[in-house]
């Protein structure tokens, strides 16, 4: 079942990765865009208040999904009853998410001691039905690489959706502007999923296969509510004790200082996770695939991270605003944090292909402790403190994490050091390059034309660094020599796919 494969792996990889590329540019930009136009149009106090509400949303996205979305794509063949199974089963999670969030709606209100967020958390609640029945066609076009169809329908969901939170924002709908954006992301999502995928389910037939997918679905549950809570009960406890303020500062600076790495992960790591899945049998392939797309991913979110270290404060001002310069410490202190992830978020791939997802369960559940007592030691200073003792802990989990990752699988501790270290000394040198240029032209009058020229700096250096000193260059051209390849070969042969 699914599309016949008429282009070779390697060459459908790479058109997917570059559609996932150019749905990346065109999403960062509007991302960016509606940044920098609603922290405009809105008080910090409007971002905090839906933040409350959203750190609660994100476990119960976690729970709608199911983990059966990545169960769908893993395995090496499905069949049409398993898939429309699982669709059901999402339907009713979705259900059940709807109900349980406007039944413990007054409940979060009065913990937060605001009574706005029962109405937003009550608001919200019915785009879970509606998310959950795209789960398995978004799941089939990621499982066929469709991912020009998918791209599509990303960019058009979020350019909708920005769109009417500015006009809202505009016409003094405050935070409910917010609200409209969470609530119109999936909407939209799910019905460009089931334009694009042709398949439909049918009745639900359980057997072996199906419950074992349902098991793997769990425990990618598992891992990621695990994952979820450590990385966001911060902006539960902010919320609580320092109001929608603070909570408002260090969301919109953690917000956008990971922006870069989580679009990037998200776009390349699906392309890479379905490959992946498909050389389970091939060490050495599996291997080679996945060394590739890591160089890609880690040679654009590392050198993009240490430049909004390097440049905190003109970032903030140039993109939120002067009302913001709250948040530039906050946005400093958070890099580090943002680094790591950067270069351990990846690590999830060979392990969930390579049915090693009971790993990333015990990572998870190593990780927790360390972060959540990070946020304990923290927290007492307020934001600030919290994002030192955050990056701490990530600094200090980095090297075991990448070890435990790494054992038993085709990847090499070698391989990790020798891929890591060129982006990461060519990057850090950039920066410092970037930061001196910084201080030369400070005497300019206008803030943009002070990052842009630091942030050209940065770009040139860094190519240089990692081109001809790091003598990288015959990869890149490698990479753009295959996408031209696939380019021609999709002209001429077109994957189609459908159960």
């Amino acid at each position: 079942m699914g599309c016949r494969h008429v282009l070779h792996l390697k060459e459908r990889s790479i058109r997917a990765g570059a559609a996932r590329f150019a749905g990346l540019g065109l999403r960062a930009v509007l991302r960016i865009s509606a940044i920098v136009v609603l922290a405009r149009l809105l008080e910090p106090g409007d971002f905090g208040l839906v933040a409350m509400v959203t750190v609660l949303t994100g476990v119960f996205e976690i729970f709608a999904t199911g983990g059966l979305a990545a169960a769908t794509v893993q395995r090496s063949e499905i069949a049409r009853h398993q898939v429309s199974s699982l669709f059901w089963m999402n339907i009713a999670i979705g259900l059940l998410i709807a109900l349980l969030m406007v039944l413990m709606a007054p409940v979060v209100g009065g913990f937060y001691k605001d009574p706005r967020v029962a109405g937003v958390l009550m608001t919200i609640a019915p785009a879970f039905i509606v998310n959950s029945a795209g789960v398995q066609h978004i799941a089939l076009l990621q499982r066929d690489l469709r991912y020009v169809a998918l791209s599509t329908i990303e960019v058009a969901a979020e350019s909708i959706s920005v769109v009417v939170a500015i006009v809202m924002a505009l016409t003094g709908w405050g935070y409910w502007s917010l609200v409209a954006n969470v609530v119109g992301v999936p909407i939209i999502m799910t019905a460009g999923a089931w334009i694009a995928c042709r398949w439909r389910p049918g009745r639900p037939q359980w057997d072996a296969e199906t419950t074992s997918m349902l098991w793997f679905g769990g425990t990618i549950t598992a891992n990621n509510l695990i994952v979820h809570g450590a990385y966001n009960l911060e902006k539960v406890l902010l919320g609580r004790y320092f109001g929608p303020e603070a909570l408002g500062h260090y969301g919109r600076a953690y917000e956008l200082i990971n922006l870069p790495t989580q679009i990037i992960n998200s776009a390349i790591g699906r392309v890479a996770f379905s490959g992946l899945s498909r050389l389970q049998e091939t060490p050495e392939r599996f291997r080679s695939y996945f060394l590739k797309s890591y160089a890609l991913v880690i040679s654009i979110t590392i050198p993009t991270t240490l430049f909004c270290a390097a440049l905190s404060h003109d970032i903030v001002l140039v993109i939120l605003g002067e009302k913001w310069l709250p948040s530039v410490e906050i946005f400093r202190l958070l890099a580090p944090a943002v680094l790591v992830f950067g270069i351990i978020n990846p690590l999830a791939w060979p392990l969930q292909s390579y049915g090693l997802q009971r790993r990333s369960l015990h990572l998870a559940m190593a990780i927790a402790p360390i972060i959540i007592g990070s946020y304990l030691i923290g927290i007492p200073y307020g934001p600030r403190g919290v994002a030192i003792a955050y990056s701490s802990a990530m600094l200090l989990w980095l090297v075991p994490h990448v070890a435990w990752c790494l054992h038993q699988t085709p990847i090499t501790l070698g391989d990790f050091l020798v891929t890591t270290f060129r982006p990461l000394v060519s990057a850090a040198v950039a920066a410092l390059l970037a930061a001196a240029v910084r201080d030369l032209v400070d005497v300019l009058p206008y803030d943009l034309l002070k990052l842009g020229l630091a942030a050209t700096t940065m770009a040139v250096a860094y190519a240089w660094m990692l081109l001809v000193v790091m003598r990288q260059k015959g990869f890149y051209v490698d990479l753009l020599s295959s996408l031209r390849a696939a380019s021609h070969l999709s002209g001429a042969a077109r994957s189609e796919g459908s159960l």
